[in-house]
């Protein structure tokens, strides 16, 4: 690969590490990476021993956004097909088993704000800027920045935000709810790893129907989402890691290593 580089990182060699490699070009995104992303995801689909990702950014910059030499050659038809696939990559990532940890080490603008806003837990370098700059290039996000940044950050900051094109530094970012944690630059990685080793120490099959329960409910109706959070409530209870989980509260001692059934 050329435009991503991954590695499996930690204590027990179950947590993945996506680096966004393109650090010449502030790892913008192009067709090329953007289809290499979604063939890595799907590979790490399959490996069962991987329990949380990381995505970060080689360099610089976390994700500058679209490639503007492709995008710059974009029709009406080329446009619509490039913006529909960077969206199924974000949903893949969005709707992925395992939580994804965003470690933001730059710039993350435009394009890059979607993909940061697709991972579940957002941890920023103190000397990241984040920004929806689409409409200084006459266009707007179409990653899912439109209906994503909305949702986290709420209707009116994010219309600020994309209506200005203003960039916002990290400590900006943390203040309004837009990324999660704030890492000095040298600690980035290890503090996303730190907090991937916590999320990975827990039963897989849990942290799944956790992700579902929340992501899924929060995409319709309260009444709707209490039907999901049941129904997978329920269907843990018929789990090994469940069962041994609660005989180990009961007996007073640490539970053996989750198996994910």
């Amino acid at each position: 690969m050329n435009g991503v580089k991954y590695e499996v990182v930690g204590e027990n060699k179950n947590i993945g590490l996506i680096t966004l490699n393109r650090p010449q070009a502030l790892n913008a995104m192009n067709t090329e990476t953007v289809n290499e992303l979604r063939d890595l995801l799907a590979e790490i689909d399959k490996d069962e021993q991987i329990r949380c990702l990381i995505l970060t950014g080689e360099g610089r910059a976390f994700c500058s956004g679209g490639d503007i030499n492709e995008e710059s050659q974009t029709t009406v038809i080329t446009g619509y097909k490039f913006s529909r696939n960077c969206a199924e990559v974000l949903d893949t990532m969005e709707h992925f088993r395992t939580p994804i940890i965003g470690a933001i080490n730059g710039y993350a603008l435009g394009g890059g704000l979607e993909f940061a806003l697709a991972c579940d837990i957002r941890i920023a370098s103190k000397k990241a800027f984040l920004g929806s700059p689409e409409i200084s290039l006459a266009v707007i996000p179409g990653w899912g920045g439109t209906q994503r940044l909305p949702r986290l950050i709420g209707v009116s900051k994010a219309k600020q935000l994309m209506f200005t094109g203003d960039k916002v530094s990290a400590e900006e970012a943390y203040r309004i709810g837009l990324v999660d944690e704030l890492s000095e630059p040298e600690e980035l990685l290890k503090d996303a790893l730190a907090m991937a080793e916590k999320i990975a120490h827990w039963g897989p099959l849990a942290m799944k129907y956790l992700k579902i329960a929340v992501t899924d409910g929060m995409e319709c109706d309260l009444q709707r989402g209490l039907q999901i959070e049941a129904a997978l409530f329920a269907q843990l209870y018929g789990t090994e890691d469940q069962q041994e989980a609660m005989h180990a509260f009961l007996e007073k001692r640490s539970p053996k290593p989750f198996v994910g059934r």
